[in-house]
């Protein structure tokens, strides 16, 4: 079978397809155009479609015998940035957002290229039927940027529904890596993550006065500098892991020192004792600094944990990360697969691969996003491309969207063989 033939004849259809999702993205949970456009494309090659699953996710089926059932994946929704490329296809798209503020909408993620890379995929194998058996489910999957969406169709009875896969497959577009190769590795590939709301409390009064107080600005920020040292002195150099205080909130005034401070934390990790070993070390920081400075047990820091922004590392399994890299080698060249380094930011496609209870074997490959021209003029100035949810960030579509579809296809006729 002659797999790249099969992509090329789909390949300026698909760039339309691109185009079109490109120019009308839609924000988490809002994804109504983009899920109808993903479910009528699966339709049109034969496939059984269930529309607005676990919100508006999308699910299709294709049967072929027996044999491995196989996930594969794609996000769709966007983000509140508004788009500087100056293509002809970017987004006007305009949305009113939380606060009342209007703001852009964009496809800096790179879901326009993971939904048409589904949508190739699903056209390739419809169309030869004849090399392959088992049963591929194809997933449209919303929210994947609040952390919620695989979590919906998961809670849905995705897999109950509509059987557990033995492997699962999406990729990512990433824009330090010239378009047409893809990067890829086992283990460890994006981080988990979860995050809290520290509640720094004390006592107030006059800032000409501190010694009747017990000032909580003073306490957070010893928080914040003993925070990481967790990282620095406590968890291996060779352990991936970060805590980002993003968030600090706390006084009116000057002369006032304040009752309480606010911190927002994000921490980041690549395996599940990590996780432990940080969540505790953060919550013996917070009642020690805080009983160091004299606060009264009944008033210790308060740590809310986040139930919506918890998500365990993406795990590659060697098993299907043999497969992909052998049918990226045999399709695009193994001049173009490199090993992928890991990334410390967070996917909820990591919840699919214990769903099912015992692990599922899934890979997340990552797909470069970047000209070569525009990668070679960034070398020769110092420079790095435009990063995810950057409002420049704009693959080249040709190249990207066939090595994405090519490999993908690729290496679920290669489990299905």
């Amino acid at each position: 079978m002659d797999l790249k033939a099969h992509v090329f004849a789909e390949l300026g259809d698909l760039i339309n397809v691109y185009k079109q999702l490109h120019a009308n993205p839609e924000l988490s949970g809002q994804e109504a155009m983009s899920s109808k456009l993903v479910a009528d494309q699966l339709e049109a090659c034969g496939i059984v479609v269930t529309r607005n699953f676990g919100g508006h996710g999308v699910v299709g089926v294709l049967e072929n015998g027996d044999g491995p059932t196989v996930m594969v994946r794609g996000d769709m929704d966007a983000l509140p940035i508004t788009e500087e490329t100056g293509v002809d296809y970017a987004s006007s798209s305009r949305v009113t957002d939380n606060s009342g503020n209007e703001v852009g909408i964009m496809h800096a993620c790179g879901h326009d290229i993971h939904m048409t890379t589904l949508v190739g995929t699903a056209r390739v194998l419809s169309k030869c039927k004849n090399h392959w058996n088992g049963k591929v489910i194809f997933v449209g999957q919303p929210a994947e940027e609040v952390g919620a969406g695989a979590k919906g169709m998961i809670e849905s009875g995705l897999f109950n529904k509509f059987g557990c896969p033995d492997y699962c497959l999406t990729t990512h577009v990433i824009p330090h890596v010239e378009a047409g190769r893809i990067t890829i590795k086992s283990g460890p590939i994006m981080a988990g993550i979860f995050q809290l709301k520290i509640i720094v409390r004390g006592v107030g009064g006059h800032g000409a006065i501190p010694h009747e107080s017990k000032d909580p600005i003073v306490l957070a920020a010893r928080i914040v500098t003993s925070l990481q040292t967790i990282i620095s002195r406590e968890i291996s150099p060779l352990t991936p892991a970060v805590i980002t205080i993003g968030s600090i909130h706390g006084g009116t005034r000057a002369n006032i020192i304040p009752a309480e401070v606010v911190m927002e934390a994000t921490v980041r990790f690549s395996d599940q004792d990590t996780e432990k070993q940080i969540l505790k070390a953060i919550e013996r920081t917070c009642r020690f600094e805080a009983l160091s400075m004299g606060i009264q047990e009944n008033n210790l820091p308060i740590i809310e944990f986040d139930e919506t922004m918890h998500l365990p590392a993406t795990i590659n399994d060697s098993d299907l990360v043999d497969i992909v890299r052998e049918s990226a080698n045999e399709n695009i060249g193994h001049e173009n697969v490199m090993e992928a380094e890991m990334l410390m930011v967070s996917e909820d496609f990591s919840l699919f691969r214990s769903a099912g209870g015992p692990k599922i074997s899934s890979c997340m490959f990552f797909t470069g996003a970047v000209a070569k021209e525009e990668l070679n003029l960034c070398r020769a100035q110092n420079t790095k491309p435009p990063s995810l949810h950057n409002s420049r960030f704009c693959p080249p579509p040709e190249p990207t969207i066939k090595t994405a579809v090519t490999v993908m296809a690729g290496s679920v006729l290669k489990i299905m063989q």
